[in-house]
């Protein structure tokens, strides 16, 4: 089961109202949460951090509002390309000359790219902030992008694009999504594809690269033994000129509207595997929506856990699987649930009834008051356990910001678990149940086969 995003208020897509620049906001101080801190800088940079004394190290990420989600199909993988590309130098250091500065303090730096954001962060002990300040600020806005420097790095992509294919279990979400969401940026790979990767220019990777990366798109988050004027006047001291004017940041993405159909009803990798990889799911609500904290508890009991419907009915009780289990995504104006199974071919129609039975089953009845306690009580423990670290409360800083435009505490997130009830969990489950599936397989099958699964 992945995380569900529960993070923001969902209280509608308008942005919060304006705050006067340069101001610093006080969002939490209590026994969950650290001190967290907001400040919008000129130019429409936006620098949150949050304190743990408790520690001894501290996480910087600086996160990009874009993502596979902005590209077109031509530019496919472009997000991600540059990620790669910022790491081979910048106008006042090579690539060795990161990677050392970083190896040298003992310190992590890496990047991600999504559907809707791209992150580049670094862990490092407290003492050495101003390094992970400085190194990172300067990938992201001194980044040369050259043309030989993009020539080595396409071959890497392209290795990781065939890791990937090497890798049913990976290869199928990537399948799914393509089945659920059709030719659109949200049903294409992260990653792009090969004809993509291998046709793009120098020219195109820059481009996005100076039209993309622009300083109202850019949030700045810090957590753990960290002061937040000190990050202050280390952002504005990388940054420099470019904290000018009174531009805004960039307004909360919205999406294009929910989908409530798959684009195809099957997709298919053919492959001679030991095991058949599948995902069947449908179109699920948007992160803004209101509903997903019930959904969460429905994620949770149908497919989250050991004690889940899914894996007590097809793991434990029949023994039919390794690995069956569900997952909620929520992207802007939409969102998917699905659930995957590993198991071998002549178990697959078996393994797809038990959970069609499953999902009608819930989708007519319900889940107990005892499943949606125990749920809740899931999602709670795994929520506070998994903001232990400097990392992930760095994140939860950074996605609150970009997805919702706003920071809500992690005791409010708590009481609106609390508040989900059986009928809410039900009516989630009419609704996204009772929706056209899809299903996506990886596996040693013809396309003729598809329909008869």
């Amino acid at each position: 089961m992945s995380t569900p995003d529960i993070t923001g208020t969902g209280a509608g897509a308008d942005a919060p109202a304006p705050v006067p620049v340069g101001q610093t906001h006080l969002l939490d101080l209590d026994e969950v949460g650290g001190r967290v801190e907001r400040t919008e800088l000129p130019g429409g940079l936006r620098v949150l951090t949050e304190t743990m004394p408790g520690v001894l190290s501290a996480t910087l990420g600086i996160w990009v509002g874009v993502g596979s989600r902005d590209e077109g199909p031509a530019v496919a993988g472009s997000s991600h390309f540059l990620e790669h590309l910022l790491f081979k130098g910048t106008t006042t250091r090579s690539a060795l000359e990161i990677a050392t500065a970083m190896d040298a303090v003992g310190g992590e730096m890496n990047a991600f790219t999504a559907k809707e954001h791209t992150c580049y962060y670094a862990n490092v002990l407290s003492s050495d902030l101003p390094l992970a300040v400085t190194l990172l600020s300067d990938l992201v806005t001194e980044a040369c992008n050259t043309a030989a420097d993009l020539e080595s790095e396409r071959t890497v992509v392209l290795e990781e694009i065939a890791m990937r294919d090497d890798e049913p279990a990976d290869s199928v979400h990537d399948l799914f999504a393509e089945t659920l969401f059709g030719d659109t940026p949200l049903g294409r790979s992260v990653l792009g594809t090969v004809e993509s990767i291998e046709g793009l220019t120098r020219d195109d990777v820059d481009g996005w690269y100076r039209s993309r990366y622009t300083v109202p798109s850019i949030v700045v988050t810090a957590a753990g033994r960290v002061d937040h004027q000190q990050v202050l006047d280390l952002v504005t001291a990388a940054f420099g000129d470019r904290l000018a004017g009174d531009t805004r940041p960039a307004p909360l993405r919205t999406g294009e509207g929910a989908v409530h159909k798959p684009a195809r009803s099957a997709g298919l990798i053919a492959r001679r595997t030991e095991q058949t990889h599948l995902l069947l799911g449908a179109p699920a609500m948007g992160r803004l929506d209101e509903r997903r904290y019930a959904a969460a508890v429905l994620d949770a009991a149908v497919g989250g856990g050991m004690s889940s419907r899914l894996f007590q009915e097809i793991r434990e009780k029949r023994g039919l699987v390794y690995s069956v289990g569900s997952s909620l995504s929520h992207y802007a104006g939409t969102g998917s649930f699905s659930v995957y199974a590993g198991c071998s071919k002549k178990r697959v129609p078996e393994v797809l009834r038990l959970i069609r039975a499953e999902l009608d089953g819930v989708a007519a009845e319900g889940i107990t008051p005892e499943e949606v306690a125990r749920s809740r009580g899931q999602l709670k423990g795994g929520m506070v356990l998994g903001l232990e670290d400097t990392g992930s409360r760095m994140s939860r800083l950074g996605k609150s910001e970009l997805s919702y435009g706003e920071y809500l505490p992690v005791r409010e997130v708590l009481a609106r678990l609390d508040a989900v009830d059986e009928d809410q969990v039900r009516a989630v489950a009419a609704e996204v149940f009772d929706r056209e599936t899809c299903l996506a397989v990886v596996g040693p099958y013809r396309e003729s086969d598809l329909d008869r699964l």
